[in-house]
Parts: structure tokens; C-alpha cells; sequence
């Protein structure tokens, strides 16, 4: 059984104020809730709706798309600026201190935008290979990116580099991946930086030394995304195996291993409590699951075509979802 809510909301787009229409609420399962309605919908320009972050201070939504990164003021998702790139936008990350922000390009450069100002900052150039992923260090000094080139399997294209903040200056590479590296992030007390990649696999480094201390494996086909609980205890991993596993940190032990999904999974996110887990994917559902338990609470539905990113607000109290070719950020009340 599918339930169906009528819902006319005013939602602020780059475009006009478009109503939220019909919403297609999650059907009714033993183990979830319905899930609540997005109370804001961006309709975006470009092609796709991609990457997503929140400032730290949670008064900006980074958005990226095929033409480069949006910047939405909030509360009231007002488009403030456009990041022009020459291609589209793979990953987003704010710095700290909220003045930075990094975007990785499918022209193999990750750009350090200057928030206040939108003026560029620096470029670092990767290499004739796209960058796939971009994470600031706790500290704000250093700047992790993951990268890929389909034609070579195993080769330094296939890496993940470190990068110093403040002179653009490349630290080291991370090897290791024998394909694609699709996700990086760093602990939160910076020691441990976490990969994932193409060849099923996440990887956990030592920052310090850059040398590996655990492969962790499990999963059936592409690792996708990861991320670190607010705590540093836990390491999510979603994969196109349809399953989000959470992994004990730093032993690598597997806790739990989520499913539900219906097709691959392509993004997951903590919330800042990190007693939720929210995945997306393919299935163009949100889902929200108990971290302690496993237990799936509640699906979101809505989205016309798979959930490419989410993002909780620094705040807890949102959770924005990207649809891809639906073209849309949604924002939905969660709680």
C-alpha cells in the first residue's frame, strides 16, 4: 500500500516560487513511519542536482550541479551566488571556519572558492583524470581529494592526495585502490582520513604517517560513500550492493549491515547526533536509520530520480536530498 499527501507549500527556487504538488509519502512497513514532508524545494537550472553541504554555521546549502555550485541562503533558500566551472561539480566542502569552499570538478581540479566574496581562491590541478571527492581536515589546514580514470585501473590516477590548505601545496598520495576512488573523509579528531572506492573496498589511513591500517571488506560491488559518526566511533559505507554498512572505528569491526534499499546506494550522511543514519540512492528514497540498533525508522519519498547526496544541517533540524536528473534539493523536517 502507498499513501499519497496533498501538500501546497511556497518553495523559493532559482527559477520562481513553485508549489510542492503531490508527494508520494513512503509506503507503510512493519519497522518505519511514514516519512515526513519536505517543507522547501529548490528546482534547479542545470542539468542535475549533485553534491551537498552545509556551512558549519548552517546559514548556507552548497548545491552543485552540471555548471558549477550554487550557494542558497538560509533559512529563507535564497540563491545568493553561482561558482561557474567549466563542467559539472563531483563534491562539495565547506573549510572549518566556514570560509572556504572546495569543489571538485569533472576537469580535474578542485577549486577553494572564498565564501564571502565568491572570488576564486586557488586551483589545484590533479591531473587530466576527474576528482571524485574533497574533505577539509578538522583543523582546516589540509585538504584531502579522491580521483579516478576509468581507463586505468591501477595506476596513480586512482588515488587519494593530501593537499596543504594555506599554499595549495600537494603533501602526498594515498595508494592503494585498484579503481576509482569515489569518497574521502576525515575523523573528527583528524587523525584518521577514510576512502572509498570503485574496487569494493574502504580504506582507513593514518594521517600522520599516510600509511593504510585497515582494509575493510564486505561489501558486493562499488563502495560509493562513506561517513564518520560525530563522534569518530563509527564508519558508514554505502555501496551499490544496495546495503549500508556501519563499521566499529578503528577496528574495522562490522556492526551492522542495513537493507532495504532496492538498488544501488549512492550517498549516506550522520546526523549531528549521530543517532540517525540517513542513505539514498537509486530507488529515489531517503532512508532513516536507529545507528544503535540497525532498525530502519522512516523512508522519505519524493524524488522523481536517484538521490545523489544528502546533508544535514549543523543544527539537526533539516536534511537535504539531491535528485539527480529530477533536478531538485529537497529540505525535509525529518524529526
Amino acid at each position: 500500500m502507498r499513501l499519497t499527501a496533498k501538500r501546497w507549500l511556497l518553495a523559493l527556487t532559482c527559477m520562481a516560487l513553485l508549489p510542492i504538488g503531490n508527494l508520494t509519502l513512503a509506503a507503510a512497513l512493519p519497522t518505519a513511519t511514514v516519512g515526513s514532508a519536505p517543507v522547501r524545494i529548490l528546482q534547479l537550472s542545470g542539468p542535475y542536482a549533485g553534491a551537498l553541504a552545509f556551512r558549519p554555521d548552517g546559514r548556507l546549502l552548497a548545491s552543485g550541479d552540471g555548471r558549477g555550485t550554487l550557494l542558497w541562503q538560509l533559512p529563507g533558500e535564497r540563491l545568493i551566488r553561482r561558482l561557474t566551472e567549466p563542467g559539472a561539480v563531483n563534491a562539495v566542502a565547506f573549510s572549518p571556519d566556514g570560509g572556504l569552499l572546495a569543489t571538485a570538478g569533472s576537469d580535474g581540479r578542485v577549486r577553494l572558492w572564498d565564501v564571502t566574496t565568491g572570488q576564486l581562491r586557488r586551483t589545484l590541478a590533479l591531473g587530466t583524470y576527474y576528482v571524485t571527492a574533497v574533505a577539509f581536515s578538522p583543523d582546516g589546514t589540509r585538504l584531502a581529494t579522491g580521483s579516478g580514470d576509468n581507463s586505468a585501473v591501477s595506476s596513480s590516477a586512482n588515488s587519494v592526495k593530501l593537499w596543504d590548505v594555506p599554499t595549495g601545496r600537494l603533501l602526498g598520495s594515498l595508494r592503494g585502490h585498484t579503481d576509482v576512488v569515489t569518497g574521502v573523509a576525515f575523523s573528527p579528531d583528524g587523525r584518521l582520513l577514510a576512502s572509498a572506492s570503485r574496487d569494493q573496498t574502504a580504506r582507513l589511513w593514518d594521517v600522520a604517517t599516510r600509511l593504510p591500517t585497515r582494509t575493510l571488506t564486505g561489501h558486493t560491488d562499488v563502495v560509493s560513500a562513506l561517513v564518520f559518526s560525530p563522534d569518530g566511533t563509527l564508519l558508514a559505507t554505502a555501496s551499490w550492493d544496495a546495503s549500508v554498512k556501519v563499521w566499529t572505528v578503528p577496528e574495522g569491526r562490522l556492526l551492522h549491515t542495513l537493507r532495504g534499499h532496492t538498488a544501488p546506494v549512492e550517498t549516506v550522511a550522520f546526523s549531528p547526533d549521530g543517532r540517525t543514519l540517513a542513505s539514498g540512492g537509486q530507488d529515489r528514497e531517503v532512508r532513516l536509520w536507529d545507528t544503535a540498533t540497525g532498525r530502519l525508522n522512516r523512508i522519505l519519498s519524493g524524488h522523481t530520480d536517484s538521490v545523489s547526496s544528502l546533508a544535514f544541517s549543523p543544527d539537526g533540524q533539516w536534511l537535504a536530498s539531491s535528485g539527480s536528473r529530477d533536478r531538485s534539493v529537497r529540505l525535509w523536517a525529518w524529526h
